[in-house]
């Protein structure tokens, strides 16, 4: 029948962007900002003349809370080398502190872990432009303000307001701004994160997304001096694997004159907060005497753990955080490679439900899958912290592995990594089914109960 639905959807014209078209991004993070950069970039090495506006109302340069993304600020050494291999290298001036290994602590002992290979770093950062209070003139710039500036350059405006509502404009996605300026957009990027009301605006839009499960975590920066900071805590990431409730994992993470806490976990409240900061593994690692401040930069952001549902239709993707991260660490890593995959099946296979879900999707389920396997991975962890007699095993096989040069370091390499997010869980979980790993654990357990002791190898 020459008006039948198959006929009409075979004349329509394809969903692909041309020359002119116009993309719209809502969130300037590193989701957002990495998005517009590739789409930008490939599109001009295609002769693809396109138009991108970026909204995001925060302004990067300005202290926190205000300039803030609400992150740790860890660049994991995978992540560093990926964006070197872009072209993308991070000035001195956004690295606040390179880490070159990271202590371990738990109640039998702390063990300092060296990078496994040594010519692997760590970059820690400020999301903004630094913590509430910071002294100015400021020496550092902060990482979301400059991967915002890298798509400026390459040709991205950015829309210095609030997304006030979305629409659909003939099939296309309109936006407006509080001040009723409207734009309608072939494509529509959302890169909005967890901690926004924005992602309410698409409830009547695009019914089958389900936001990310999320769960609320503790940030905060204490200042401490970098004079303070090089003598207790040094160029490492402090890592503590402590039996309390609800925590999974808790880190001290070294900035400038900064030393940021970073609690992920079940619901973290102010409880357990100070049950962590009053326990005498961390008041080890601080100044003797150190107390709280009573007003200091800290914030509970929302963490997703588990990933969106339909996070693409048609002219509409959700990217990073709002769409699918990777559990508790490496949520950078995870937006730079969700936001990538999108712009390139953007360019290359167009802008439909369907081309985002053979080209743009598969990315987005290595993550999904791979957290699964980080699930158990933590559970794993999590067993640690619970049992004293695997703590003392993991810490004498840890030591062991650091103080012999040349020796297979499988438990450093398996804690590394998953502190620090620098390979996927599927690689860690690999790494612990190694029979010498499980043999020399067993080992070490045993040697570790039989003849207990509090051992550290911190100088």
């Amino acid at each position: 029948m020459p008006n039948s639905p198959a006929l009409n959807a075979a004349k329509a014209p394809p969903l692909e962007l041309t020359d002119g078209s116009r993309v719209g991004i809502i969130g300037g993070g590193p989701a957002g900002s990495f998005f517009a950069y590739f789409l930008l970039h490939i599109a001009q090495r295609v002769g693809l003349d396109l138009r991108v506006d970026i909204y995001e109302a925060r302004d990067f340069s300005a202290l926190a809370p205000m300039g803030c993304n609400m992150c740790g600020g860890i660049i994991s050494e995978s992540l560093v080398q990926h964006l070197a291999a872009e072209g993308i290298n991070l000035p001195p001036t956004v690295v606040q502190r390179g880490i070159d290994s990271y202590y371990l602590h738990m109640d039998v002992g702390s063990v300092r872990i060296e990078t496994p290979l040594h010519e692997m770093r760590i970059a820690a950062v400020h999301r903004g432009a630094g913590p509430r209070g910071a002294k100015l003139p400021l020496r550092f710039r902060g990482f979301d303000g400059y991967l915002l500036e890298l798509a400026e350059a390459k040709g991205a405006q950015v829309v210095r307001k609030r997304v006030g509502s979305v629409v659909w404009d003939d099939g296309r996605p309109q936006v407006t701004t509080p001040d009723g300026a409207r734009q309608t957009y072939d494509l529509l990027a959302v890169a909005a994160g967890v901690n926004t009301s924005t992602l309410k605006l698409f409830q009547g839009l695009k019914p089958d997304y389900k936001a990310p499960v999320s769960t609320k975590t503790y940030i905060c920066e204490f200042l401490l001096g970098e004079e303070t900071i090089r003598k207790h805590l040094g160029s490492s990431m402090h890592v503590f694997l402590l039996n309390l409730p609800r925590l999974e994992f808790a880190a001290f993470i070294p900035k400038g004159d900064y030393l940021t806490f970073c609690l992920l976990g079940h619901d973290i409240d102010s409880g357990l907060v100070q049950t962590f900061l009053a326990s005498r593994e961390v008041k080890r690692c601080l100044p003797p005497g150190w107390e709280p401040p009573k007003d200091f930069c800290h914030c509970s952001p929302r963490l997703s753990i588990h990933g969106a549902k339909h996070p693409f239709a048609d002219r509409l993707i959700f990217i990073g955080d709002c769409g699918v991260t990777r559990l508790y660490k490496d949520g950078i890593g995870a937006a730079y490679r969700t936001a990538k995959a999108a712009a390139v099946a953007a360019i290359f296979a167009g802008v439909s439900e369907d081309a985002f879900r053979r080209h743009f999707w598969p990315a987005c389920r290595r993550i999904s899958n791979d957290n699964r396997i980080g699930q158990l991975v933590f559970a794993v962890t999590h067993l640690i912290q619970k049992l004293r007699f695997l703590r003392r095993g993991v810490g004498k096989m840890v030591s062991g592995e650091q103080q012999r040069p040349g020796a297979r370091r499988r438990m450093s390499l398996v804690l590394w990594d998953t502190f620090t997010g620098s390979a996927p869980y599927r690689d860690v979980f690999l790494r612990c089914l190694h029979p010498a790993f499980w043999g020399r654990l067993f080992w070490d357990t045993l040697a570790g109960n039989l003849h207990p002791n509090h051992t550290s190898s911190r100088g």
